[in-house]
């Protein structure tokens, strides 16, 4: 089982297992990313208290994010509404793709549920799950910073929440 440590710029981690055995190709696309180091320098930049922080996809660009750039092609979303037998829960600390309405449109964008989130099950490609209360705890604490919104982006962090890497661990 692959493990995998997002390292804040303020020092926190959040440690994670990947679900290879459920979702292979998403676990594959991710770790692409990963290993690539695409996430690096990349922010939290929508967080929703009682619900996710998601992440992956912009940078922090004051006063507002820019999106990150060249992504690879979209992959096939791997959860039930979809043909792909994945029934990981989206319970509080499990890492999902983030898509569009477009059932196979993930690419590097992510979200990580800081509570039970029932109603995204079978809907979104769940592929792995923090390891410890503390890499849950710091997930949670970073839902519950002071938003924002601007030019169309809702819930962006005041004070980005900025990931300094993504890496693969032992």
């Amino acid at each position: 089982m692959e493990k995998i440590r997002i390292t804040l710029k303020d020092g926190r981690n959040i440690d994670l297992e990947l679900f290879s055995d459920k979702a292979p190709e998403t676990v594959k696309n991710f770790l692409k990313y990963v290993d690539d180091g695409y996430y690096s320098g990349t922010c939290f930049h929508r967080v929703i208290p009682g619900f996710m922080i998601q992440g992956g996809g912009f940078t922090d660009d004051e006063p507002g994010i820019k999106e990150k750039g060249k992504n690879y092609s979209p992959i096939k979303g791997e959860f039930i509404s979809n043909g792909v037998n994945n029934t990981v829960k989206h319970l509080t600390g499990v890492i999902s793709m983030a898509r569009t309405f477009i059932k196979n449109s993930a690419t590097s964008q992510f979200f990580i549920c800081v509570t039970d989130c029932p109603h995204l099950d079978g809907e979104y490609a769940a592929f792995g799950k923090t390891v410890d209360e503390e890499s849950a705890k710091v997930a949670k604490s970073i839902s519950e910073v002071k938003t924002h919104s601007w030019r169309g982006y809702d819930d962006i962090p005041d004070d980005p929440v900025v990931i300094k890497s993504i890496t693969r661990i032992e």
